[in-house]
């Protein structure tokens, strides 16, 4: 029987173990995790368990106060297309802080370009990234192009001055002195209460997170909340993206993605709390090769709360583009 919320997939070709109502309770304990070191950077890094080898790679970048396991279903479900690999960043999940205390996000990609050299050796990278995981993703595609064939965004992170009500308050917590006070008053709540109420921020519909991803969160946020540099590493992380809104240069995002010529494909979702779905016109005019797909029931993390709807996008919509 279907746990509530995991429906299975739409797709009559499907096999039993393609279907999100079988997937097993356990999955995220059962992926290799390793820790691969880079000079400054340290990442703990997921592979989908029954990956091979032998497939295309790619990388799954969470968003801001996310972990690896943000991307356990849809690597689940992409298991017989990509060999996938889901970092933690730096100072999130499990991964420690850089040493050089770097989080901008050119910074960010510039180590996990240096992840990529070492896990995928000469081979060229399917990149998937979540709000400022898709930031990330974008600065990687446009500096570090040889490495990337392809970059699929879900809501990214991207500039857009006309802030949302429901997302001021990430303004308010970057602000200095302020956001620490704001971010400890937080942290004193349960772990339950604070995860309830990042998911009925980041879903439309919480109703759809299955039992066990609620109380693997709950866990993760207790360990989270007893690392003397969570804190720091959250409000870095949020003020390094948001400077990414004013910059003024030749290397502002926009700008930049016009450099990113590998296929590209932008999910957004209708509902999004976060990141306003009427940016998407933006990826059309800005990328050169694109396409974009707005899912009306789905709020900022679209590969959490509908992950069979965003991987029959990633192989409808982009793997056609790849081909010569």
């Amino acid at each position: 029987m279907a746990e509530p919320g995991l429906e299975p997939l739409r797709d009559s070709q499907a096999d039993d173990n393609d279907r999100l109502d079988v997937l097993p309770a356990d999955v995220v304990s059962a992926w290799p995790i390793s820790t691969v070191s880079l000079g400054d950077r340290t990442y703990v890094v997921r592979r989908a368990a029954g990956a091979s080898h032998h497939r295309a790679p790619a990388v799954m970048l969470h968003g801001l106060g996310g972990s690896s396991t943000d991307w356990t279903d849809l690597m689940w479900l992409l298991r017989n297309d990509v060999d996938a690999i889901a970092p933690d960043f730096n100072g999130f999940g499990q991964s420690p802080p850089p040493r050089d205390g770097d989080y901008s996000m050119s910074a960010q990609a510039r180590g996990i370009a240096g992840l990529l050299e070492r896990e995928f050796p000469g081979q060229r990278v399917h990149v998937f990234g979540n709000s400022m995981g898709g930031a990330i993703a974008v600065q990687l595609a446009a500096r570090h192009s040889e490495l990337v064939k392809s970059l699929t965004l879900v809501s990214p992170a991207l500039p857009w001055l006309r802030p949302r009500r429901t997302s001021a308050g990430l303004g308010i917590t970057a602000v200095p002195f302020v956001g620490p006070r704001l971010y400890a008053r937080y942290a004193k709540n349960p772990a339950e209460v604070r995860v309830r109420s990042t998911m009925d921020l980041v879903f439309a519909d919480p109703t759809v997170v299955p039992a066990q991803r609620f109380a693997a969160s709950v866990e993760a946020s207790q360990t989270l909340s007893r690392l003397p540099y969570a804190q720091d590493a959250f409000l870095r992380s949020l003020r390094a993206l948001l400077a990414t809104y004013t910059e003024r240069g030749p290397e502002r995002p926009w700008v930049i993605a016009r450099r990113v010529s590998v296929p590209v494909l932008a999910i957004y979702g209708l509902q999004d709390k976060l990141v306003d779905p009427r940016s998407a016109h933006r990826i059309s005019a800005s990328f050169p090769n694109s396409r974009v797909l707005v899912l009306p029931h789905a709020g900022h993390v679209a590969q959490m709360e509908h992950p069979e709807e965003v991987a029959a996008a990633w192989r409808d919509l982009l793997v056609p583009a790849l081909e010569p």
